[in-house]
């Protein structure tokens, strides 16, 4: 029985030293010049969770104790197991792998599996890829091993366990019956309890009845039996998710000047912009991703407030980027890969521009983005209109290239219709104590800040109601509000909260605004 995941392909990466790797890279000595285990707590026992291959030369298994391990090696060099630096370590050798495939999982805690289906042939073959992947993980200080299979469950099973490096379509069961139960990721409780019936390799699991295995060992069996042989598909999860626009250019020889880069991300902007015309759609998201060849990747990403297409406007975001970083420019050895990928994308529909007229919406927009590049997107922010008629609440500062919310038109214009209202709020209205000729009249004078104003002339009232439909609404106070100027020329935005004779309380005063 075949299935469709027979017709993908997977590479399963096994970093198989990858705690003790990660100590070796940084010390000039050879990596297995001493024997080295690292210890981990487990319960009340310290024991080894990991170690280097002179160590297991000397016999040394994972889950020994120190006590037992240090008697049987004296010498031997010990220290702390680290699983978040090794997971830490993990997830920057996948955001290397990306630069092979961009449909990279984890397979925690030292392994990776890579979906290759459609792309082997950039890299001249399935056997040149894989055999090129372990070059240069081993020439990055790696012990790895990789198998390229039909199913996740036969390529991890024969980088752990098997000699096959590449396993046709349909050669699954062949390869996976010598193998022992372990290849096929079951637990080691279930494994011990096969080997006590007499079954110790998947062959012997094939030959068996399905129906009594499964309700003697569980469902889990035979999951886990037809996911390695292609009868039950398994696909990956990649920890990225796969643009759907992107272009890329690998290089013979690497390049590390940040002015060669600018270019490429330019030239690249333009291949992308190309495929985004042909379905109406934009940029608003840029990730250019630049792969060096020691295996660090650095992503850099921009926004724009407007839909792009063309590279040299792309290339300008990502100059204003470099330049607000901060940041040195350190390219190692140079990178041998650059990717510009489109993480976000809107509809842009084609438009003419006057021959004289000053485009002032694109203007703008290339201010924001300016800016945002520049200082960080968090720090450029606009301001937002709000589902409410309450002064203090109408407006919240969102970021200026936030796409989630509704976005103003340029420039803002105030209904005309509409009673005038302050360009400056404070923060919280500031009691004041005023005087009026009537009761529900506008102020004749003031005292705010212990200053006494004589008020020259004075528009309103504009009576706003609270929200009694909202939480504690029905309990706040109605507000006349007044544009008053005083005689010093001051002009100001004054309410008094509260009616009189028609609500409960004294009616108060308050400053909220001021006005040019």
């Amino acid at each position: 029985m075949t299935s469709a995941s027979t017709s993908r392909r997977h590479l399963s990466l096994w970093l198989r030293r990858l705690s003790t790797d990660r100590i070796a890279r940084r010390s000039p000595a050879p990596a297995d010049a001493q024997p080295l285990a690292m210890i981990a707590q487990v319960g009340a026992a310290r024991r080894v969770a990991a170690m280097n291959d002179a160590a297991a030369r000397l016999g040394l298994r994972p889950f020994l104790g120190l006590a037992d391990a240090q008697a049987m090696y004296p010498g031997l060099a010990i220290l702390p197991h680290d699983p978040a630096a090794d997971a830490a370590l993990l997830a920057a050798v996948a955001d290397w792998c990306e630069g092979f495939t961009p449909l990279v999982a984890l397979d925690a805690p030292d392994g990776l599996l890579l979906d290759i289906t459609g792309c082997a042939h950039l890299f001249g073959g399935e056997a040149a890829l894989r055999d090129g992947l372990l070059r240069r993980l081993v020439a990055q200080g790696f012990r790895a091993r990789a198998a390229i299979a039909s199913t996740v469950g036969c390529a991890w099973a024969m980088a752990r366990h098997g000699r096959q490096a590449i396993v046709a379509p349909g050669e699954e069961a062949a390869v996976l019956a010598p193998l022992p139960l372990v290849a096929l990721r079951l637990a080691p409780e279930t494994v011990a309890a096969l080997a006590t019936a007499g079954l110790k390799t998947v062959g012997d699991l094939m030959a068996r009845p399905r129906a009594p295995l499964a309700a003697r060992y569980g469902e889990g069996l035979i999951r886990r039996l037809d996911q390695a042989l292609g009868r039950q598909d398994e696909p990956i999860s990649p920890r990225r998710p796969v643009p759907e626009h992107m272009a890329e250019r690998r290089f013979a020889e690497p390049i590390s000047l940040e002015a060669h880069v600018l270019q490429v991300i330019a030239a690249l902007g333009d291949r992308l912009g190309h495929g985004l015309e042909a379905e109406g759609l934009g940029a608003r998201k840029l990730e250019a991703s630049l792969f060096r060849v020691d295996g660090a990747v650095r992503r850099i990403v921009v926004g724009t407030s407007l839909p792009l297409r063309r590279g040299e406007a792309m290339q300008r975001l990502f100059i204003d980027r470099l330049a607000g970083a901060g940041e040195d420019w350190d390219a190692g050895f140079g990178f041998d890969l650059i990717r510009l990928a489109a993480l976000e994308t809107a509809p842009l529909a084609p438009r003419q521009a006057g021959l004289d007229a000053r485009d002032h919406k694109a203007a703008f927009a290339a201010l924001l983005d300016h800016l945002a590049a520049r200082l960080g997107p968090a720090q450029v922010q606009r301001l937002e209109p709000r589902d409410t008629h309450i002064p203090e609440r109408a407006m919240a500062l969102v970021p200026a290239l936030d796409q989630n919310t509704p976005r103003p038109a340029f420039p803002l214009e105030q209904d005309s219709l509409a009673p005038p209202r302050p360009l400056r709020l404070l923060d919280r209205p500031e009691a004041i104590e005023a005087l009026a000729v009537v009761p529900d009249g506008p102020p004749s004078s003031f005292r705010w800040r212990r200053v006494s104003y004589q008020v020259a002339r004075a528009e309103g009232p504009e009576r706003i109601a609270m929200e009694w439909w909202r939480p504690g609404g029905q309990d706040l106070p109605t507000r006349d509000y007044f544009r008053v100027e005083t005689a010093e020329g001051l002009r100001l935005w004054l309410f008094r909260a509260g009616l009189y004779d028609r609500e409960p309380g004294q009616p108060a005063w308050y400053l909220h605004g001021f006005f040019p």
